[in-house]
């Protein structure tokens, strides 16, 4: 038969389940079935797979199946639709591996540079108000699952307020850095699970437990380096950007929109922990020391502190999974001399 290459399909018009016999063809822009025809820029034309048959979309939700892929195939050949450059590619085990290389760098990269690129701009843009509602919500969600009301009478935490101000006071006397625009110590009860801890939440809310207080209950200057290095995490808002690192695009997409719902759940944990980089317990150190030292504190007795965190810890049959970042970013030694050196 002259004229363009035919091909033998069954036609489904879309509104009954019996398929029909015809005869298809394609002819300039349009494609031909029996005595029917669509425009080609209507259709969906199928990708060439390995297996399976072959079918085309047609407008009005139609088609056209046809059985015997390979006849398929060469038939569109033969009428001049050849494949697209991405079943090409999809048929190329060669192109295939190089999409996936393509594809684990382009993540490499976004999570090297898109990433903290991103939890700038979301820091730089989120109000300071902002945060501190997010703080309020995280504490009000740690208080009710992993704080516990402080042991401490009245009088000891406002004792141990009143040294943390008197601190503060004489740093900004002796040109010590910038402070937060808000913060404020919290004291509670953490319990096993977080035991000797400290951490800060966004916001300015810095949290510190009873078992801490009570393995430094001589070492007053160690609480008050301690307190002087989360202030340090406040003043850099390392626990927005860790939180933001945690939740990635999700929490994102969530501070953009106002919902702090997906971040809220994985919080406590991720805070509690201080999970924080190598850089920032560094950043935060540097500004704890500097901070401590213009308040009068003898930072070196950090030493006792490490020391007796990890006397506890050896002593302890499990290993705590919210323990003290304190303890543990960078190694005790390094700190340790960081702390006493002059």
């Amino acid at each position: 038969m002259d004229g363009p290459p035919r091909l033998a399909a069954d036609w489904f018009d879309g509104r009954s389940a019996r398929a029909r016999p015809v005869q298809a063809w394609l002819d300039g822009t349009s494609l031909h079935f029996g005595e029917q025809s669509a425009p080609l820029a209507a259709v969906t034309w199928p990708e060439r797979q390995r297996h399976g048959q072959r079918q085309i979309l047609l407008p009005g939700g139609g088609l056209l199946s046809f059985a015997d892929a390979g006849a398929f195939d060469a038939w569109a050949r033969a009428s001049g639709r050849g494949d697209s450059a991405i079943v090409r590619w999809q048929q190329s085990w060669r192109l295939a591996l190089l999409s996936l290389v393509l594809l684990v760098a382009g993540l490499a990269a976004g999570w090297r540079w898109g990433l903290p690129w991103a939890v700038d701009t979301a820091v730089a843009a989120l109000p300071p108000s902002a945060e501190r509602a997010l703080g309020a919500q995280l504490l009000g969600g740690l208080d009710g699952d992993w704080l516990k009301p402080s042991r401490l009478k009245g009088e000891q935490q406002q004792a141990w307020r009143e040294r943390w101000a008197a601190t503060l006071q004489r740093a900004r006397a002796g040109g010590g850095p910038a402070l937060p625009a808000h913060f404020e110590i919290h004291f509670r009860d953490g319990g096993k699970a977080l035991g000797p801890n400290a951490f800060a939440l966004p916001g300015g809310d810095i949290v510190i437990t009873d078992a801490l207080l009570e393995l430094l209950a001589d070492e007053p200057d160690a609480v008050l380096t301690v307190l002087a290095h989360e202030l340090g995490h406040v003043q850099h808002r390392h626990g927005l950007r860790l939180l933001l690192r945690a939740g990635a695009i999700s929490v994102v997409a969530s501070v953009i929109v106002g919902d702090f719902s997906s971040l809220l759940a994985a919080a406590p944990a991720v805070l509690a922990s201080n999970a924080y980089s190598r850089d920032n317990e560094r950043e935060a150190d540097l500004y704890g020391r500097t901070l401590a030292r213009a308040g009068g504190v003898d930072t070196s007795r950090m030493a006792v502190f490490f020391g007796r965190l990890a006397e506890k810890h050896r002593a302890t049959v499990d290993n705590n999974p919210v323990a003290i970042a304190i303890a543990t970013h960078p190694a005790d030694e390094e700190r340790v001399k960081f702390f006493s050196e002059r």
